[in-house]
């Protein structure tokens, strides 16, 4: 009978535990990773929200770059963390969705060890190219890319990221041959595309715009299924001859899946409430992504379907990025 009651108590204090650190929190720094280099648009995002929670919770909210392996290295990281609410990333479709359908030597599997707090924003995804390519439009990249297979050369975040689903599933709809570079991050990809290394990506507004603004990028055509008011002249890809193509990525806050139900609410209840902030949300929508801030039952429910929907259409494309 002692034993049993022990149990009983220690079940109580296990939860009285989990009130009492959700009260308490924070008190020390939390840690925000970012499993991408600085410079791309998850970081962009993660240094827009994290100076408002610190000046919020009274505490450092530390931006940490855990860049790697199309952002495995800091998925896996964060997944590994204790789960004691003090770290938190913002991840994407293609660290969260699409990377366990890519590598079969990954670690760990995100629906299952990490868990969802809110979908951040959905992201505009546009093409761009460098000035030098004598293209304008999806129509002529399209017949250039067909009289030289092979020649021109489009770079992404990294092998089975969004960047890289978009180009392949563009080669595939479009009919073309444009080889894929793949780097260690946006960042990295934007400046060997300043450069005029390679010579077209698909990414974020939340990086383009302010090139494509500067005229330092051209912008051929969205990704999404609509255009957007940050380029509203700007046709979309499907609109300019390529039928079904469609991509919008979208940045979602996770924690480790063990991190108690109550600390997860408390996490939830504050980033959203910073993330709807006038000041925030017009930045954000200013730089080209819609913001989202839903339940932790509506993320991961979209985030599971996400995860279904891109695995068919690396499974049909043939993708692999070992």
């Amino acid at each position: 009978m002692r034993g049993k009651w022990r149990v009983i108590a220690g079940g109580v204090l296990a939860v009285l535990s989990c009130v009492a650190t959700a009260q308490n929190f924070p008190n020390k720094p939390v840690r925000i990773v970012v499993p991408f280099p600085p410079g791309g648009g998850v970081d962009i995002v993660a240094r827009v929200v994290g100076p408002r929670l610190a000046a919020q919770y009274g505490q450092q909210v530390i931006v940490e770059n855990r860049a790697g392996a199309a952002g495995i290295i800091g998925t896996e990281f964060t997944a590994r963390s204790a789960p004691d609410g003090y770290t938190w990333a913002i991840a994407t479709l293609g660290n969260l969705a699409a990377n366990k359908h890519l590598y079969s030597k990954m670690t760990v599997d995100p629906l299952k060890d990490l868990a969802p707090v809110t979908q951040v924003v959905d992201v505009h995804f546009v093409m761009v190219a460098h000035p030098s390519l004598p293209v304008r439009n999806v129509r002529q990249l399209i017949a250039l890319a067909k009289s030289r297979p092979g020649d021109i050369v489009y770079a992404s975040s990294g092998a089975g990221g969004a960047p890289h689903l978009g180009g392949e599933l563009f080669n595939r709809l479009a009919g073309v041959n444009i080889r894929h570079v793949p780097y260690k991050g946006s960042g990295p990809s934007f400046a060997d595309l300043l450069g005029g290394h390679v010579q077209l990506t698909y990414d974020s507004m939340l990086q383009a715009l302010p090139y494509i603004r500067d005229k330092k990028l051209v912008a051929l055509g969205i990704l999404g299924p609509k255009r957007v008011a940050a380029l509203p002249d700007l046709p979309t890809i499907a609109e300019q001859g390529v039928s079904g193509y469609a991509l919008t990525n979208w940045f979602g806050l996770v924690v480790p899946a063990a991190t108690p139900k109550d600390l997860v609410s408390r996490i939830h209840g504050d980033f959203t409430k910073t993330l709807q902030e006038k000041e925030i949300r017009d930045k954000i929508v200013g730089m080209g992504a819609d913001v989202v801030g839903n339940t932790p039952e509506q993320f991961g429910k979209f985030w599971r379907e996400e995860s279904d929907k891109w695995a068919k259409v690396i499974k049909e494309a043939g993708i692999r990025a070992e």
